[in-house]
């Protein structure tokens, strides 16, 4: 133990965190780390283990985990006769939701954390550390202080374009556990699928959710599958992942793309948009002309219905409505959008847009909720598309958060100028969508690719932003987008092992990251993640590429 007593002393001098280096593999690691020399060995190969009654459901989690992972029997008992106690603190951890401290030394583990969320952190870390030795269970001594640098850690599943499944979810949000992220952000409306039910909107699924084809190739190519593709999720089954998520600490964030993006919708109800033209759910990827009518007071009670339908269904404070990519085309060419944005003195369709996304943010925050949108919604023109001389005479709510997949900083120090939370998920270091190396076909759209260490790097609050407006940056996120994602296989293929990197990108500091030591201690995931089908390849260099 003397080892253990030297850092701790280094410690209390001010030197600095120590890094544990060889013996401790937890992913992602933790911010605090010391390293005692022995080991506490358990009597047999079941581990016995106690919490106090908060911490209950947290604790059976776990001892199905590892039972199911690592084939290790758990018994509940006493806390007097337990390998491992898992106790409440008495005061907060460091100051953060999700923080916990593990002790182990001679006497057996102890998990302590103030909240429920910490105490199942802890667990995970602990289900990291344990390894079978000679009909025993062996646990390396240490002292870890840990806690998230990021409250909101996100994985984003855009089953708008690509339906996927229940089981796909729960197989994401298991993975997402053991990693300690806590938002997965559900894109579950775009124009080629709507696939969340809406009991005074029935059409939104019996028209919305199918489509007769899908694109294949790339946005430029006139090639399509011929195969129907459809699905939709049910409250009941909506219900059941909700569960599935509170279990493991992830709070699910429903989005529900307006005003853009919403051609499955107006497919349903050709009335919602300005042209009221009917059209089929879009088989072609890319931005569809059709947007939703902000200037018909039919239309913006529409979208209330919804949002309240989803407002009562998911517990999540937060509500996501997208905002990005809206063509003005159909808003330009109506006489009644027009003649609105000049009696409210927009000045522009882009002022419209923001007007249009106060709107809803107020009817979202009268129901006790934030709204959340990218940043498209602050009337920054981002798209080539959008060519027009932009005149944008009202701003943003304050509180609303909004998620930046432009690089642009500048663009993100303005909004948090303006009191906004932002969550970073700048597309080129997060979009799960693009290629792990050089692809020509994604070059044609500057789609820059993403190796695992370019990920792993990533810094989702920027060393050069203004210090003052760092604490505005509340979280980060990656994004899985289906457009070229169709099937179950592909979408693990550029998943894993990414979302790893991610995971400890979004928890530890830019200065406590150390590439060596994730690639060591990420070796047990790649393992797990075999179970996982990919495609297969032609050569192993394609699959080499992953983990580089």
């Amino acid at each position: 133990m003397k080892k253990m007593i030297l850092i701790t002393m280094l410690l209390l001098a001010g030197m600095g965190t120590s890094l544990a280096e060889g013996r401790i593999h937890i992913l992602p690691f933790p911010q605090q780390v010391e390293e005692g020399d022995g080991d506490y060995c358990t009597s047999s190969e079941v581990l016995k283990v106690a919490a106090v009654k908060e911490f209950k459901a947290e604790l059976g989690l776990f001892k199905q985990q590892l039972k199911d992972d690592r084939q290790i029997k758990v018994s509940r008992t006493c806390m007097k006769k337990a390998d491992v106690r898992v106790v409440k603190a008495v005061v907060p951890l460091a100051g953060r939701d999700g923080s916990y401290r593990i002790r182990i030394d001679g006497a057996g583990v102890l998990v302590e954390a103030y909240e429920a969320s910490g105490a199942f952190y802890g667990l995970q870390s602990l289900a990291q550390m344990v390894r079978k030795e000679e009909g025993r269970l062996v646990f390396p001594q240490c002292r870890i202080e840990d806690w998230p640098m990021l409250s909101w850690r996100s994985f984003m599943l855009d089953e708008g374009r690509s339906f996927k499944g229940m089981e796909v979810v729960k197989q994401l949000m298991d993975d997402m556990a053991r990693l300690k992220m806590n938002v997965f952000q559900w894109h579950l409306t775009d124009d080629q699928g709507w696939r969340i039910e809406i009991r005074k909107y029935p059409r939104l699924t019996e028209i919305g959710s199918k489509r007769d084809s899908t694109q294949i190739g790339w946005y430029e190519w006139d090639t399509y599958d011929g195969v129907p593709h459809e699905g939709f999720y049910t409250r009941r089954q909506i219900r059941e992942i909700l569960d599935y998520a509170a279990a493991r600490h992830i709070t699910v964030v429903p989005e529900i793309e307006m005003p853009g993006h919403s051609a499955a919708a107006v497919a349903a109800y050709p009335w919602l948009s300005a042209a009221g033209k009917e059209i089929k759910v879009p088989c072609k990827f890319g931005v569809q002309y059709n947007v939703f009518n902000p200037a018909d007071p039919k239309v913006l009670a529409f979208l209330k219905d919804v949002l309240d339908e989803v407002m009562d269904l998911f517990p999540s404070q937060v509500v996501h409505i997208g905002g990005d990519e809206v063509r003005y085309d159909e808003w330009k060419n109506s006489p009644m959008v027009q003649e609105f944005i000049r009696e409210h003195e927009l000045g522009s369709p882009a002022g419209l847009q923001v007007w249009f996304t106060n709107h809803m943010a107020a009817y979202i925050e009268s129901k006790g909720h934030r709204m959340m949108g990218w940043n498209d919604i602050t009337g920054e023109q981002l798209h080539d598309f959008q060519t027009e001389t932009s005149e944008v005479k009202v701003s943003l709510s304050p509180e609303a958060i909004v998620q930046f997949w432009s690089g642009d900083y500048s663009k993100m120090a303005r909004s948090a100028e303006r009191g906004n939370d932002i969550v970073n998920s700048f597309n080129e270091y997060t979009y799960l969508d693009y290629s792990y190396e050089y692809d020509p076909v994604q070059a044609t759209y500057n789609w820059k690719p993403i190796s695992l260490k370019k990920a792993y790097l990533f810094n989702p609050v920027p060393e050069d932003f203004p210090e003052q407006l760092k604490s505005s940056i509340i979280g980060s996120g990656c994004q899985m987008w289906g457009e070229w994602i169709p099937t179950v296989e592909k979408m693990n293929y550029q998943v894993y092992p990414r979302i790893a990197a991610y995971a400890e990108a979004f928890w530890l500091p830019a200065g406590k990251k150390d590439y060596d030591r994730f690639k060591e201690n990420l070796q047990p995931f790649l393992k797990h993640w075999e179970k996982h089908p990919v495609p297969s390849q032609k050569n192993s260099d394609s699959c080499t590429c992953r983990q580089e």
